[in-house]
Parts: structure tokens; C-alpha cells; sequence
């Protein structure tokens, strides 16, 4: 059964199926709602019902508590219309949205930065690229059906291979396989791109970017096609972990640094132990972008990585520094949605 669905403040009508979720029917109707996990753990896609009735679905309740739900808040990307429905999200304007594809590929190479953590280079079938936009993420499909999501690390000019950063995971199902067994030509299969972290060009406010552990690979993304466009809006980058080998791509960092006028660098260690010998920032990484920054209101955030911090930065940039609620971008590296990594 078809119902109708009313997005305000745009007043767009869709039609969404009984049986399929409101963000889904979005995106079969080329209407992009914010959304990241597509597993009600991120809390991109939450919006406000006005009117109608639905399936809330299954999704974490500390991202939509009993109250927000009561105040009439919703996951969009778990609901499914029990009726017509009246809704407030918000909708972006994405031109050349790529086309989403399940494609196979090929291990070409992994190397380890770090202890805990692999970049994999994946090759693609011969005249096949990987159209996406910078901070887009894909899912790896395992044989038994279950997913995990990752972000692109590489460009989206540099499409002829993908780059994933994969940081080892407690059970984790892929990166046992990742850590333990992965051979190079190894075979496997995705479907991307998704979401809808990537950069926001119709602004010329200055960046902040804000990244813990593999947060990096969609900033990495993000920046490097900035440079690529000959984006001049300044970009002042913050990289967070716990000790300093978690900052596997210092060198790379400190690189564009030394070669770009309008970015800048800042590391921050969080539990760096006494023995090594760190002369940079220490304590928690968005406390750091506080301290330097301490009016946001007239700059862009993007931020990806522990959920902790993710959500943490959110609350206190918007109650703390003026940051506006809708210049916050942000993907939460959250293991319940598939998504391993932060």
C-alpha cells in the first residue's frame, strides 16, 4: 500500500510503500534526507513527525529517547508509514548525486600504519569507477549477508581504486577477516556510494574538520578533493586519539601543512602514556578546537569518528561556542550500525 508523505519546510510530496522506510522512498524518489548508518544508531536522518502514524522500527533508544519521541521525533531512516504522513526534515540539494551500485572488487594491497589498524586498497573491474562525493562511505557485503561500512579514504578524482581505513574491532566480523586471513586478490563485493557527510560548497565560512582514529579516512577524503577544486576557504584540521600511533598519517597531515596556505594542522592525545615523548596538544580532541575557537558561529564543522566525541562536540559547540545547529556535519563511527572503525 502506498501512503503519502509531506516533507515541510520544502512542501515535497513522495510516496513511500507500507513496507519500506521514509528515508528509503526519499532516495527512490531522488529526495536526499541527511542520514549516515541507515540503522537507527546515528541519528542523521531524525526529523519531526507533525501527522500520521508509523512503525518506529528498531533502533538505539539513546539516540532517540522516550522524550524526543514523545516530542514527536522520529528516525527516518526506520520508520515506515502507518498512514499518510506530514514531516519536517530537512532535504539537501545534491547536484550529480552518484548512483548508488553493488560492484565487485579485488584486494590490490593493505599495509598496517599502526598496530590496530589496515589501509586496504580495493581495485575495481576494468573500466569501472567509483563515482562518489568526498566523505561518502560504502558497505563491504560479507558472504553470509551482513555488512560493515566504510568510509572512502581516497578522493573522488582518484576513483581508478578504493581506500579504506579499518581499525580493528573486539569480534568485530570484518576486521577478524581483515587482520587475520585477508590475502591479496582476495575477492569481494560492495554496494556505494552512501550517505551524506561530504562538503557543503555552496558556503565560504571557514572549515573545521574533526577527526578521531579512522574518523581521518572521509576527512582525508574531503580535504585532499578540496585541494584538488582549488577550494581556498581556510581548513584547520584536528586529529585526535588516544596515543600517538593512533595518528597513523601524522607525516601526510604535517605534508599538506607545509604546502597549503589555508590549512592547518593540529594532533591531540588524549592518554599519551609519560614514557613517549609528545610535545603536542593533550586531552580531548573537540575540547582543544573549544579552546582555540571559542565563537563557531560563523564556521562549518565536520566531524567523524567515536560516537563519544561526535556527540559530545555537537552538544557543546552549538551550547558553549554559537555554533549553528545546521552547520554541524558529522558521521558517527557507530559499531550497531555496521559502521567499524572510530
Amino acid at each position: 500500500m502506498l501512503y503519502q508523505v509531506t516533507i515541510r519546510p520544502t512542501n515535497q510530496t513522495i510516496e513511500v510503500n507500507d513496507d519500506e522506510t521514509v528515508l528509503a522512498g526519499a532516495m527512490r524518489q531522488g529526495i536526499t534526507i541527511p542520514y549516515g548508518c541507515r540503522n537507527g544508531a546515528c541519528g542523521s536522518c531524525k526529523g519531526k513527525l507533525v501527522q500520521g502514524e508509523i512503525d518506529y522500527g528498531k533502533y538505539a533508544t539513546h539516540i532517540l529517547p522516550d522524550y524526543e519521541k514523545r516530542a514527536g521525533f522520529a528516525l527516518f531512516c526506520q520508520a515506515k508509514p502507518h498512514s499518510d504522513l506530514i514531516i519536517e526534515a530537512r532535504v539537501i540539494n545534491v547536484a550529480g548525486q552518484p548512483e548508488v551500485k553493488k560492484l565487485p572488487c579485488r584486494v590490490q594491497s593493505f599495509k598496517r600504519p599502526a598496530e590496530d589498524v589496515i589501509i586496504l586498497t580495493l581495485s575495481l573491474p576494468t573500466n569501472e569507477h567509483l563515482h562518489f562525493l568526498a566523505g561518502q562511505y560504502l558497505e563491504i557485503i560479507m558472504r553470509d549477508g551482513k555488512r560493515r561500512a566504510y568510509s572512502m579514504a581516497n578522493p573522488p578524482h582518484a576513483d581508478s581504486a578504493v581506500e579504506l581505513h579499518i581499525r580493528a574491532m573486539p569480534a568485530g566480523v570484518f576486521t577478524d577477516y581483515a587482520f587475520n586471513r585477508m590475502k591479496e586478490k582476495d575477492i569481494l563485493r560492495f554496494e556505494g556510494p552512501m550517505g551524506t557527510f561530504f562538503l557543503r560548497e555552496d558556503s565560504d565560512k571557514p572549515i573545521i574538520l574533526l577527526a578521531s582514529g579512522t574518523g581521518f579516512a572521509p576527512i582525508k577524503s574531503l580535504i585532499e578533493e578540496a585541494f584538488h577544486n582549488g577550494i581556498q576557504r581556510q581548513m584547520v584540521l584536528y586529529w585526535g586519539g588516544r596515543q600517538r600511533a593512533d595518528i597513523y598519517q601524522l607525516e601526510l597531515a604535517l605534508q599538506w601543512q607545509a604546502e597549503h596556505d589555508n590549512f592547518s594542522f593540529i594532533a591531540v592525545l588524549s592518554d599519551a602514556p609519560e614514557a613517549e615523548p609528545w610535545k603536542g596538544r593533550t586531552g580531548f580532541v573537540h575540547r582543544a578546537v573549544m579552546q582555540d575557537f571559542p565563537d563557531l558561529s560563523g564556521y562549518q564543522v565536520y566531524a567523524c569518528g567515536a560516537p563519544v566525541m561526535v556527540d559530545a562536540a555537537k552538544k557543546d559547540f552549538s551550547e558553549q561556542c554559537q555554533l549553528p545547529e545546521d552547520e554541524f556535519f558529522c558521521d558517527s563511527f557507530t559499531p550497531a550500525a555496521g559502521v567499524e572503525g572510530a
